[in-house]
C-alpha cells in the first residue's frame, strides 16, 4: 500500500510541476515587452464648407458624389460602394471604366439617390456645396459627410481635402507631389514653347464656348506658364460667342472638344461650325492646327486622373 501511494504522490507531483511550467510559460508570453498593443481606432475631424465632421475610424464604404471625387478616390488606391454616374459614358467616363466595375450608381451629381445612398451604409459620404447643399442635412443623417466648396476653382484643392476625409494625407501628398514633378519636367522640356498661344472650345447643343483661364484646363495652363490667346486671356470661366466672334478662336494651336450626351446635338453644333467658311478660313485651323480631344478629359470630369491624361495630350501635341 505504501508503494502505491508513494507511487501516486510522486505521479500527482510531476503532473503539477507540469501545469506550473505551462501556467508559467503562458504568462510569460502574454506579458512579454516586445508584444505590440491593440490598435485603437483613429479620431479626427475634418473641416470643410459646411462646418466640421467628426470621423472616427479609417473610412471604408464611402459614397462620392462629385466625378472629379470620384478620381480622387481612386488615385489613392480607394474603391467607392457608390458614386454617381458620369456626365457622359454608360455609366462611366471610359478613362475610369475599368476601375469602376461593381460600384453601385446613386445618382448623378445634380441629384443623388438618397434611398440607394442609405441603402449602402457607407460610412464616409463626400460631396460637394456647389451640387448638394440642399441635401447635406440627409446626407449627414446616413453617414459622416464632407463637402468641398465647388467646382470651378483649382482641382487641387478639393482634392486635398477628400485625402484627409479619407485618412489618406500621405498617399494624396505623393500623387500632389507626383503631379508637381510631371508640371516641372513639362516646362523644362518646353521651353520657347510655352509661348504658343493656346486656344480652347467647346460645342454644345445649340452653343458654343470660350473656355477661359478660370476652367479646369485653363487653371492646368496657368500652372505650366502656357500663353493664351488675347481675347481668351481672362480671369473668367467661359465666354459664349455667337459665330460673328468667330475670329476670337485663333491661337497658334487650338484644342476643340464637344460635350454630347447621346442626342447628338452637341455633335450637330461642332459640325455646323466647323464647316462655316469662317471656320475654315481661321489661320489656326487652315494650319492644321486644329485638334479635337476629349471633353470628359479636357473639361468634364475635372479631377486628378483626367488631369494626367490632359497633360499627356499637351506632351503629345506640344513638345512633339
Amino acid at each position: 500500500m505504501n508503494r502505491l501511494k508513494k507511487s501516486g504522490f510522486t505521479m500527482f507531483t510531476v503532473l503539477l510541476s507540469s501545469m506550473l511550467i505551462l501556467s508559467g510559460c503562458g504568462t510569460k508570453s502574454e506579458e512579454q515587452p516586445g508584444a505590440e498593443p491593440a490598435k485603437q481606432e483613429v479620431k479626427y475631424t475634418v473641416k470643410h464648407s459646411m462646418g466640421e465632421t467628426p470621423i472616427e475610424g479609417t473610412p471604408k464604404r464611402v459614397v462620392v458624389l462629385t466625378n472629379e471625387g470620384t478620381e480622387a478616390l481612386l488615385s489613392m488606391g480607394v474603391k467607392p460602394v457608390g458614386a454617381v454616374k458620369s456626365w457622359t459614358g454608360d455609366p462611366w467616363y471610359a478613362h475610369i471604366k475599368s476601375e469602376m466595375e461593381g460600384v453601385q450608381v446613386v445618382g448623378d451629381e445634380s441629384q443623388p439617390n438618397l434611398e440607394a445612398i442609405a441603402a449602402l451604409k457607407p460610412d464616409l459620404i463626400l460631396g460637394n456645396k456647389m451640387r448638394q447643399e440642399k441635401v447635406y442635412e440627409q446626407l449627414k443623417a446616413i453617414a459622416p459627410t464632407v463637402f468641398s466648396e465647388d467646382l470651378r476653382g483649382n482641382w487641387k484643392i478639393n482634392y486635398k481635402l477628400y485625402a484627409e476625409a479619407l485618412n489618406k494625407k500621405d498617399e494624396g501628398d505623393k500623387q500632389l507631389a507626383a503631379w508637381d514633378k510631371r508640371i516641372a519636367e513639362f516646362k523644362e522640356k518646353a521651353g520657347d514653347k510655352l509661348k504658343t498661344e493656346v486656344s480652347m472650345v467647346r460645342f454644345m447643343a445649340g452653343k458654343t464656348r470660350l473656355y477661359l483661364n478660370n476652367t479646369f484646363s485653363g487653371i492646368i495652363f496657368k500652372e505650366l506658364g502656357l500663353a493664351r490667346p488675347a481675347a481668351q486671356n481672362k480671369e473668367d470661366f467661359v465666354a459664349e460667342i455667337g459665330k460673328e466672334r468667330m475670329p476670337e478662336m485663333e491661337g497658334d494651336i487650338m484644342f476643340y472638344f464637344t460635350y454630347d450626351t447621346g442626342n447628338g446635338e452637341g455633335t450637330k453644333t461642332e459640325q455646323e461650325w466647323m464647316n462655316d467658311n469662317l471656320f475654315k478660313n481661321l489661320n489656326v485651323v487652315k494650319a492644321g492646327k486644329a485638334h479635337r480631344v476629349d471633353d470628359a478629359i479636357w473639361n468634364t470630369a475635372g479631377g486628378i486622373k483626367a488631369a494626367n491624361l490632359l497633360l499627356d495630350d499637351l506632351s503629345t501635341y506640344i513638345l512633339k
